[in-house]
């Protein structure tokens, strides 16, 4: 049963199912948890589906079935079930909101000569404004996110947005190069409400037909945001000045949040919350609830394991290692390009500030370029093999389009770097380059969470918040090396360079493309989720509860729990059909194992 479904009794022993987010939420993001709990008689078996975020913490509770609160179709309060039109409003306001949060972190760096000039301080001081932004972001996600379950989204971001607009005030009126880079962090930490919250709005007022196209829609805005912060950062600072590249956004921002007031609550726990309260506040009988109407972790605990687990599973997984390494080289790359940029086409080719911000069009025309043949990239994946118990995709059939972008990204840097000089070259061929650079680096982030949140399951979320502070922090640091890299070895030779770099990172995704079924076979969590899936099977056999299907993991409940190595090697090859990558025999297989796809 759906938080956005039909209202239906509950009983004892059935699953019962919340909203969650899409693998396209995984990104910079960790929506609403969707929770699995069985209640059976003196037993109550927690499980989470493959796709939930770690802060799955609502305790699905069973009561009188004529007194149970749900959202059905039709219901006024159900987001799926307002009118077309308000649901396009919503997503666009939370998609502007989140464009103008996400600019304002490279706009400030096409201000850049002029606060250096000002305060007289070097490039490399001046970019630590757009460093601590970044940062900020990334911590502030890891805060912001659950806080969402706690109170509801809407509340979460008009507090959020308005506290970000306020921070955004002091940057305006700095006397102080440290004024401005310490007060970005802080800003940043509030603004990363629409980067941890939005693609859960869309997720909670979309229809699952129509999901995956609403989420092309709105990853516009963010991964658009930083390419298009330069184009009006550069025009505001030519002719208005350096400060008015802050009071501009925060126009923008302030005009934002006004729209955000015509947002409706979309959580469907707090809406059903506060649909509860007001039918016993109304008929006096304190019988009417909701499967939300407990919690059994408090703020402080869902506050430290966000923050503590998504770095213990860095220590801990392989497959962490290599794709935060890979996906921190291309988000350094990335935001280094808007020291390059600069250094290329202002200084050497003489463009003054506005017209240079436009070099960034070819980045964003590539964002685009990779965002709107999401339809054709998804059947592609579709057509991959397919887990036997459940028909679900394997992960490792997301690395197919990983290694496009992988190989785009690198075409796109190494074009740029030996096509950005001399001046004699047209300019329309570095800023060509841009677009396959673009297009391979949005590919590569949006694929690559996928295939993390496909891995790990209930652990998605800390798995892709532990990815996002790491490129957060690749893509922070790395451009204050930039101005000396730039001008020590020219941007031709510093671009090389950073083309090599991503040439060289190429075969991570082919290795988990070929290999990843083998080593997901050998990873720690990925056991324990079996375990997990196992014990609950074996829970629902025992109170003769089971019912063919209710499992969202598609467990194969004739196996029972399996706990030493092999045999949860042979589980993890029958669940997700392996042979068909590692091309290995296993139990029980024949010479090519078992047919999937």
């Amino acid at each position: 049963m759906s938080g956005h479904g039909a209202r239906e009794p509950q009983s004892p022993g059935r699953a019962v199912e919340g909203p969650g987010p899409s693998p396209w939420s995984a990104g910079e993001l960790s929506p609403c948890a969707t929770v699995r709990t069985i209640v059976t008689s003196g037993t109550v078996a927690h499980k989470a589906s493959s796709s939930t975020s770690t802060y799955a913490t609502d305790l699905l509770v069973s009561g009188p079935p004529d007194f149970e609160v749900d959202l059905e179709p039709g219901d006024v309060e159900n987001p799926r079930s307002w009118p077309l039109w308000y649901r396009c409003w919503c997503v666009s306001i939370v998609s502007l909101s989140t464009w103008v949060a996400t600019l304002y972190s490279t706009s400030y760096n096409a201000s850049g000569p002029g606060i250096a000039a000002e305060f007289g301080a070097s490039k490399t001081l001046v970019t630590l404004g757009m460093t601590t932004y970044l940062l900020g972001l990334a911590v502030g996600s890891l805060v912001v996110a659950p806080m969402s379950e706690l109170y509801g989204r809407r509340v979460v971001y008009l507090i959020c947005l308005v506290a970000w607009a306020v921070f955004i005030v002091p940057c305006g009126l700095a006397r102080s190069l440290v004024a401005i880079v310490v007060v970005r962090f802080f800003g940043a930490c509030f603004g990363a409400v629409m980067i941890s919250n939005a693609p859960a709005t869309v997720v909670d007022i979309s229809h699952p037909d129509y999901l995956a196209r609403t989420m092309s829609l709105f990853a516009i805005a963010p991964f658009n945001g930083p390419a298009t912060g330069p184009i009006i950062g550069g025009f505001v600072y030519q002719y208005l000045g350096w400060r008015w590249a802050d009071w501009i956004v925060l126009i923008m921002g302030a005009f934002c949040i006004l729209l955000m007031f015509t947002v409706k609550e979309t959580y469907a726990p707090t809406i059903l919350r506060r649909k509860v309260a007001r039918l016993q506040a109304q008929t006096g009988d304190a019988r009417w609830w909701c499967r939300y109407d407990q919690q059994t972790t408090a703020t402080f605990d869902r506050l430290r394991t966000n923050l503590g687990r998504p770095f213990v599973l860095f220590a801990t997984e392989p497959i962490l290692w290599f794709m935060n390494f890979w996906l921190s080289i291309v988000y350094g790359i990335l935001y280094l390009c808007f020291v390059a940029y600069p250094v290329v086409f202002s200084e050497y080719r003489r463009w003054d500030p506005g017209v240079c911000g436009l070099s960034f069009t070819g980045i964003a025309i590539g964002i685009l370029a990779a965002i709107v043949p999401e339809p054709l990239f998804r059947r592609v994946i579709l057509a991959q093999p397919r887990e036997p118990a459940t028909g679900r995709v394997l992960p490792e059939a997301q690395a197919l389009i990983m290694i496009l972008g992988a190989v785009s990204t690198s075409v796109g840097q190494l074009g740029f770097a030996w096509t950005c000089l001399p001046e004699t070259i047209h300019w329309a061929v570095p800023i060509g380059f841009g677009v396959p650079f673009g297009f391979g680096n949005t590919l590569s982030f949006i694929y690559g969470s996928n295939y993390l949140a496909g891995t790990y399951g209930i652990y998605a979320a800390s798995a892709l918040a532990g990815n996002a502070v790491i490129r957060s922090v690749f893509g922070g640091t790395l451009p204050l090396a930039g101005p000396s890299l730039y001008g020590t070895l020219t941007p031709r030779w510093a671009g090389t360079l950073l083309g090599l770099f991503q040439v060289m990172s190429i075969p991570i995704p082919l290795v988990f493309w070929r290999y990843g079924a083998r080593i997901r076979a050998k990873s720690r969590v990925v056991r324990q989720l079996i375990e997990e899936e196992d014990r609950l099977e074996a829970s629902k056999k025992r109170h003769g509860r089971h019912e063919k299907g209710t499992s969202s993991g598609g467990s194969d409940s004739t196996l029972g729990p399996m706990r030493d190595t092999k045999s949860i090697e042979a589980r993890m090859e029958m669940k997700s059909g392996l042979a068909r990558f590692s091309g290995e025999e296993g139990p029980g297989k024949g010479k090519r194992g078992y047919s999937v796809g």
